[in-house]
């Protein structure tokens, strides 16, 4: 049952009678659930959609009482964004459908580097908007660099890349110095700014402005970016933030490294025949 109240105040009040999934032997009774042995959490989501009772009006006056980051979480049982959250902007704002991009938009990625976890992002710039569109992520943690330098250049070994710079003093293996080391194995790197207040603040913008779209299928940039924050004291929360660093890194740094795809590498996917050994 769902109530909501006057004044200004208002709470969406959940009972579930009788949910039941067999497959885990899990009933929820008035609120409290009685587990089986196969399984420990359920979760029930409801949007305002679910609420009979709730007009139209009620749902717009809700809305307008509700922080623009808060809205998809309130109205659709999204978990994201917390109190203090860093990028106020809804998800809903951002996320566009996946497309294919025109080859002749200039290309960047930003390179996030660590053992427990290595973090890329892609985006491309429509120059005729403006418009930057973070379309690709790569995410993988316990890999030697020989294994991401292979997955980041699956994406076009042509894109140039922007690398953390704290990356000079750290090492994965044998005191190796990882941006020489990504050099070697065929990375074209160059070092990123690192202020990070300002990274955030021109990122922030960019989102705020819609000048900033990520596509749908990174679910991993969605997943950092709904817990993206900060602490009590103001502090960004470093925890898993691989690619919302490498987010910040593009902004700051990627924007003047962006290219085009290089002519003859377009060429030669043109002239690639597409079926057997005669091309039919």
């Amino acid at each position: 049952m769902f109530a909501a109240h006057h004044d200004d105040q208002w709470a969406i009040d959940l009972h579930v009678y009788a949910f039941a999934w067999a497959e885990r032997s899990c009933t929820l009774f008035s609120g409290h659930a009685a587990f089986g042995q196969q399984m420990s959490k359920a979760v029930v989501q409801a949007t305002w959609s679910d609420v009979p009772h709730l007009t139209e009006q009620a749902k717009n006056e809700l809305l307008a009482s509700i922080p623009a980051y808060q809205r998809d979480a309130r109205t659709k049982g999204i978990p994201q964004l917390g109190s203090g959250a860093i990028y106020p902007v809804p998800e809903s704002d951002v996320l566009v459908q996946d497309f294919e991009l025109p080859e002749y938009y200039p290309r960047v990625y930003a390179l996030d580097v660590g053992w427990n976890r290595t973090a890329a992002l892609w985006g491309a710039r429509d120059n005729e908007s403006g418009i930057v569109y973070l379309y690709s992520e790569y995410y993988k943690s316990q890999a030697e660099p020989v294994i991401h330098a292979q997955g980041i250049k699956s994406r076009g070994d042509w894109i140039p890349g922007v690398i953390d710079p704290a990356s000079r003093g750290r090492s994965q293996f044998d005191g190796l110095k990882l941006i020489q080391t990504y050099r070697e194995l065929g990375l074209t790197l160059t070092e990123s700014k690192n202020a990070v207040e300002a990274g955030i603040y021109e990122t922030w913008q960019l989102l705020a402005n819609g000048k900033l779209k990520v596509f749908k299928s990174l679910v991993n940039w969605l997943m950092e970016f709904r817990i993206y924050q900060r602490d009590e004291k103001g502090k960004v929360v470093k925890s898993n933030d691989h690619l919302m660093d490498c987010m910040r890194y593009l902004i700051l740094s990627g924007f003047e490294r962006m290219i085009q795809k290089p002519l003859d590498t377009q060429a030669r996917s043109v002239r690639q025949p597409k079926g057997g050994w005669m091309g039919v």
